[in-house]
């Protein structure tokens, strides 16, 4: 490589982030590690000004914090206005959902900075493309059975036939607003009313795999190809196996099953460019693809003896070099 990187991280602050086990900051800590520089900007931060896609981002290090306390980064200059295609030769999109209009707007306009230049992971319009609960549907015999929907009565309807249900917003992450719903459970109207209210858009319902008790895996694929998982088990009382929702994360390892169901995706997420991707297996079954800012790298190379954010750099290097 001839010269370091230049990588614009748009993210959520990092005043906010849980430096213990956020994927994103272990992405610029590893990045930083290789030389390459960093700057860092909110996705408000994003503009079209003058036919050109810009961030207004400030430059910053990146630091593992020690016991005492000490702050995990330091600006190191005042803000800038960057042309994402000139200035920049990397641009991470690791904004937390929601996946709303915001979210896609960002994606329309970091799509134009890419076609311009700049590379930008995940692809938007892959990213765009590809909401976790809907990109899944694509590969529809690997789920459980899945309804997405409006109605009530397509929901009762579901249920009837299949028994205990998890209900879940289609554009939610880390666990929220996932309901359980055993079979005769009296709430499901009253959930689905509460749904339509909140969300515009539809709802999923699945059926609902006892085997979560056993743990909902989490597997990470760089450039469609398994580099890691852990598997996640739901706190005592919860169905929710999540980190963020307090799920805790153990040691696993893929099984023959999970092998296959990564060689199924492969080849679609390399072509779609979406090199960075987290998918959720309960019991061999797949219920979440995620392309937005997949998380569980720090576990997975904890338990693992791993460097997953190694893997991530090697590759956009060697992509950047033509390799």
């Amino acid at each position: 490589m001839t010269r370091p990187l230049r990588i614009a991280v748009q993210m959520d602050a990092l005043e906010t982030i849980n430096v213990a086990g956020d994927s994103s900051f272990a992405l610029m800590l590893e990045a930083q590690a290789r030389g390459h520089r960093l700057w860092h900007y909110l996705p408000d931060n994003l503009h079209w000004f003058e036919d050109r896609v810009v961030a207004d981002a400030r430059p910053v290090e990146v630091m593992r914090p020690e016991a005492g306390g000490e702050p995990h980064f330091r600006w190191l200059d005042a803000r800038q206005r960057l042309d994402l295609a000139i200035d920049i030769d990397v641009v991470l999109m690791r904004q937390d959902p929601p996946f709303d209009m915001g979210y896609i707007t960002a994606t329309h306009l970091l799509e134009r900075a890419q076609a311009a230049g700049v590379m930008v992971l995940n692809d938007p319009a892959s990213v765009r493309n590809a909401p976790e609960k809907l990109f899944v549907l694509n590969y529809a015999d690997l789920m459980p059975p899945t309804l997405v929907t409006r109605s009530l009565e397509a929901a009762q309807a579901f249920r009837e036939r299949h028994g205990e249900v998890v209900v879940k917003p289609l554009y939610g992450n880390g666990g929220a607003a996932v309901f359980h719903v055993p079979a005769g459970d009296s709430n499901l109207p009253a959930l689905v009313e509460m749904f339509s209210q909140v969300w515009r858009e539809p709802f999923m319902v699945q059926a609902f795999l006892p085997e979560v008790a056993k743990g909902d895996k989490r597997i990470m694929l760089i450039d469609g190809e398994p580099v890691g998982a852990i598997n996640r088990l739901p706190r005592q009382g919860e169905i929710r196996s999540n980190l963020a929702a307090g799920g805790s994360a153990h040691a696993t390892a893929l099984t023959p099953e999970e092998e296959a169901i990564c060689a199924r995706l492969g080849p679609d997420l390399k072509r779609l460019g979406l090199m960075f991707v987290g998918i959720d297996v309960i019991a061999g079954r797949l219920t979440e693809i995620n392309v937005t800012s997949p998380t569980g790298v720090v576990a997975i190379d904890r338990f693992n003896g791993t460097n997953i954010p190694a893997m991530f750099w090697d590759r956009v290097e060697a992509i950047r070099a033509g390799r």
